[in-house]
């Protein structure tokens, strides 16, 4: 049953035209009258001229502005970092019984960063984090002996930038208490990864066929994005 609060707002607003970020922000903003700070999210298609199986991205963004979000990082690494691991943020840390308890099915944490000489162990519980989004990586920075780097970019706000096997790509901007201008560099940011990232894809014309800006709990709008993307 659609509430009273969405029957209010704008409707068909996928048939205005699309207009720059920084114009649809402020009519976004207006539809977030729910009683919590919403996310402002974006969501993007790849171009379809590509066969979906040619298009793989996976890379990393550091949100300027950060995500809004608290984010619980976890790590795994030798005794002798884990005291480093703990003074740089992390919330959870621990070694060789830290993965006993992720592989029984405690994953009460959104970020994982392991060192690579433990990464070794880690890997062997692909089935129990690779589902989730979790395993490490170092292509995403996730897999590195720099962890003060690491965990400080994931708390402030490094966002993964993946896309699904239909093509569409879906992140969070921020939040509705968000400045305006924090949501366009967020934004501004993701569009300087994604530009990068068309040099390394198999590409005929743009990469992105499509792009719509929302909020949590209210209606999307479609967003101009720059002719190189």
């Amino acid at each position: 049953m659609t509430s009273k609060r969405y029957k209010k707002l704008p409707t068909e607003t996928k048939k205005l035209p699309s207009a720059l970020i920084e114009k649809i922000i402020p009519e976004l903003k207006k539809n977030c009258t729910t009683k919590f700070d919403e996310s402002i999210d974006l969501s993007l298609q790849i171009n379809n001229k590509q066969k979906k199986n040619e298009i793989n991205l996976r890379t990393f963004v550091n949100l300027p502005s950060g995500s809004g979000k608290k984010i619980m990082v976890a790590v795994v690494c030798e005794d002798s970092k884990a005291q480093l691991a703990k003074d740089s943020g992390a919330d959870i840390v621990g070694g060789d019984d830290f993965i006993e308890k992720i592989k029984a099915g405690e994953l009460n944490f959104k970020k994982l960063i392991c060192t690579p000489s433990m990464m070794i162990k880690l890997s062997k519980l692909g089935k129990v984090l690779g589902p989730k989004g979790l395993m490490p990586n170092p292509k995403l920075g996730t897999v590195t002996d720099d962890l003060k780097k690491a965990i400080s970019d994931a708390k402030l706000g490094q966002v993964e930038i993946k896309n699904d096997k239909d093509g569409n790509i879906g992140l969070s901007l921020g939040k509705k208490s968000f400045s305006d201008d924090k949501v366009v560099k967020n934004f501004t940011a993701v569009l300087e990864v994604l530009e990068r990232e068309k040099g390394n894809q198999t590409v005929k014309g743009d990469l992105i066929k499509s792009a719509f800006l929302t909020s949590t709990m209210g209606v999307s709008y479609k967003l101009k994005l720059p002719k190189n993307i």
